[in-house]
């Protein structure tokens, strides 16, 4: 829905005032979830490691940013399978970065899942490419984020990382915004504040979910999102999945069903 909404405001505004308006948006849901919970502000700033606690919600904002800047030249179902990627990447990303062992069998489902990328974006076809390397850029920065979600997890607060998402990801994009502002109407400030609100309630049922079932079970339900795009692609823009897309999607999905399977295994 956030991707969609966004999408279709990417005419009027830059893909960075959006984000800057997704970050209000945010900031307003917590500010009301953690005063209903009596959240005490010392508590969610206390943290040993606020370097990180602000590198995690910069990865986040190159992440969404790049999206969006894809989003508005690319159908939304496409654009969305690109970003499937990430899991991908975080693999290869833990292997060069964190030192995690990881086998040749995982090296293999990398290596397809981007061979699936290329099918989608078929160079020389109809896909701009430098707009479809977007979504692929924006991938490497969310698994960027999710390498530090996973170092943070060990001794920081769930509420604490959460907060600093939301005001990390406000003051990164507060200093970029000026270059690209335009004036927001009133209907532009209601996209802000909704799709701020679907976000923090997005984060706020992912860290339900998690509190509830393992990450590896519950990582393959993040695909059922295809589904949701290409249903609210074609009711509102119009757009028909391509063979190619479907094709490269369940590369991309097989791909990182493996690698969670041969992670689970491990």
């Amino acid at each position: 829905m956030v991707d969609t909404v966004c999408k279709i405001y990417t005419t009027d505004l830059h893909a960075v005032q959006l984000v800057w308006g997704y970050f209000v948006g945010i900031n307003l849901t917590l500010f009301v979830y953690f005063g209903i919970r009596h959240e005490r502000l010392a508590n969610l700033l206390a943290t040993d490691r606020r370097v990180l606690q602000l590198v995690r919600p910069a990865c986040l904002v190159a992440s969404i940013s790049t999206l969006f800047v894809g989003l508005k030249y690319l159908p939304i179902a496409e654009a969305t399978t690109i970003g499937f990627t990430a899991p991908l990447f975080i693999t290869a990303l833990s292997a060069l970065i964190l030192k995690e062992r990881v086998g040749w069998h995982r090296w293999v489902a990398v290596a397809l899942g981007l061979a699936g990328v290329v099918v989608i974006i078929r160079p020389g076809g109809g896909l701009w490419l430098w707009a479809a390397v977007m979504p692929l850029v924006g991938a490497v920065f969310f698994a960027f984020f999710q390498l530090v979600t996973r170092i943070l997890a060990g001794t920081e607060r769930t509420h604490t990382t959460l907060f600093y998402t939301g005001i990390g990801g406000m003051l990164w994009t507060s200093l970029l915004v000026p270059f690209v502002w335009s004036t927001p109407t009133g209907t532009h400030w209601a996209v802000f504040i909704s799709t701020g609100v679907m976000g923090a309630l997005a984060h706020l049922c992912m860290i339900a979910a998690f509190n509830r079932a393992e990450a590896s079970f519950l990582a393959p339900y993040n695909y059922t999102k295809l589904i949701w795009v290409a249903l609210l692609g074609f009711l509102i823009f119009g757009d028909v999945p391509s063979m190619n897309m479907w094709l490269g999607a369940t590369v991309i999905v097989a791909a990182g069903c493996y690698v969670l399977y041969r992670e689970q295994r491990q």
